[in-house]
């Protein structure tokens, strides 16, 4: 795995996003990846969040002029609860195969966490002239009071890039760990993370630069 780079850290950082990516792999035999037909699978029973996230995805990709397709609108919306074995899998990606499709942008919630941070500098105490009743009458507070502490969900999830190469086997083109920090909204966590994941893919040479305005691409599904 390799660790965050300069870049990805300041771009995270000025969007004051909730959304960081811890670390990432890239396939070393692969130096620039440019897929023709993606499919866009996120894997969570938040159908809302889902929808949102895949077509999200879906528009980043069609504004750099590349075919792509929700999850959703390919398979019934129960497809990402049931479970599947490994024939069933082999099946799905062989349909996708016939169907054109080159790759699977694929994400999922592997863990979740909750945290605790105890707030610094609580009250005006001299923290170097603490006697014993000060000190104990001050961090009794960690137990009995809610001000002292803030609680928190961390989501760690994983979007893997796949490549559907009907010659060779299902290979992994990029994998990336991302964690959402105490997400309050769906809409700005998405409109985060595919933000993130779309500026990761185009520096890694895997997704490639935007072709037609967003605008553009809104007239187009109207009409």
């Amino acid at each position: 795995m390799k660790p965050l780079t300069a870049l990805f850290l300041f771009l995270v950082i000025i969007g004051c996003s909730s959304i960081e990516l811890i670390e990432y792999w890239k396939n070393p035999d692969i130096d620039t990846f440019k897929s023709s037909k993606v499919l866009i699978v996120g894997m969570t029973p938040n159908v809302e969040a889902r929808h949102q996230f895949e077509k999200q995805l879906k528009e980043a990709y069609q504004t750099r002029g590349i075919e792509a397709a929700m999850s959703l609108d390919v398979f019934e919306p129960d497809f990402t609860i049931d479970e599947k074995t490994e024939e069933d899998i082999k099946r799905i990606e062989n349909i996708l195969i016939a169907n054109n499709f080159d790759a699977v942008l694929f994400t999922k919630v592997i863990g979740v966490e909750d945290k605790i941070v105890y707030k610094d500098d609580y009250d005006s105490y001299d923290k170097t002239h603490l006697r014993f009743k000060e000190d104990y009458l001050k961090y009794q507070d960690i137990y009995y009071n809610p001000d002292y502490y803030e609680e928190y969900t961390v989501y760690h999830t994983e979007t893997s890039l796949y490549c559907l190469c009907p010659t060779k086997d299902r290979e992994l083109i990029w994998k990336g760990y991302i964690n959402i920090t105490d997400p309050q909204s769906i809409s700005e966590t998405v409109n985060d993370y595919v933000r993130l994941v779309v500026v990761v893919l185009e520096e890694q040479q895997l997704m490639s630069p935007k072709t037609i305005k967003e605008e553009e691409l809104h007239k187009e599904a109207i009409n």
